[in-house]
């Protein structure tokens, strides 16, 4: 059964090779992991239910489980090639993840049955973002987590990411804004679980390359049109939207 639809935009073969390469595996995806573990405000939640919106080849398993220590594993995606590789991944490292072929617009989860809902350089594929959002805040138990990592537009938006890869141009947007969207869903968050990685990869203009030769002093926060935001939001413990 595919389960690609008009609400997500199919990687290039560039970019699902690159899915596999050790750069996105260390400098990417580890990277991210790491830093939106040192966004809680609180305690991590004890074995923890965590679903990867988005799994791809499952790469993230291993950081997640070693970051997370979760119980229980949920790895989500639309394209059957990638939960395909996914259960090899998982085989691979030798423990369970339950694969699920679903849309993240369409979440195919129970409401209130996750702890800990990551979403890794996946949201920018997504036609349909707020209805994804709201899925998220859906399945989501009052008092989980949005794990958020997103490229902005101003990554997005260049000619080598455009020239490599395949994205829906239109939803794009400024790390100001994903973060307004997560907000208007009624994530709550503060300052404290927000960051904004500048790392060199992120520049596709010169990839960092006249900052690493000192030929320029990178522009300080505020001064700059940020590439990438993470975000730990938390549903409320009032109840379910």
């Amino acid at each position: 059964m595919n389960y690609l639809s008009d609400s997500y935009v199919e990687e290039t073969r560039f970019g699902f090779w690159f899915l596999r390469s050790h750069t996105w595996q260390h400098h990417v995806l580890r990277v991210a992991i790491n830093d939106l573990r040192g966004l809680f405000s609180e305690a991590l939640p004890a074995n923890p239910v965590l679903l990867d919106a988005g799994c791809g080849q499952g790469k993230s398993f291993g950081h997640l489980r070693q970051t997370f220590a979760p119980q229980r594993l949920i790895g989500v995606d639309a394209d059957p090639h990638s939960l395909e590789l996914s259960a090899e991944e998982a085989a691979r490292q030798g423990f369970t993840v339950e694969l699920i072929g679903s849309d993240c617009a369409t979440l195919n989860v129970p409401d209130a049955s996750v702890d800990l809902l990551f979403c890794h350089q996946t949201f920018h594929h997504l036609v349909e973002q707020e209805k994804a959002l709201a899925e998220f805040y859906r399945v989501l138990k009052p008092g989980g987590y949005l794990l958020f990592a997103e490229s902005t537009e101003a990554y997005i938006d260049t000619w080598v990411i455009r020239w490599l890869f395949r994205h829906p141009m239109h939803v794009q947007k400024s790390a100001a804004q994903y973060l307004e969207m997560i907000r208007q869903q009624g994530f709550e968050f503060g300052e404290r679980n927000v960051s904004y990685p500048y790392l060199w990869w992120s520049r596709a203009k010169d990839f960092g390359l006249l900052e690493r030769f000192g030929l320029r002093q990178p522009k300080p926060f505020g001064q700059r049109e940020e590439t990438l935001v993470n975000v730990v939001a938390r549903k409320p413990l009032e109840g379910i939207c």
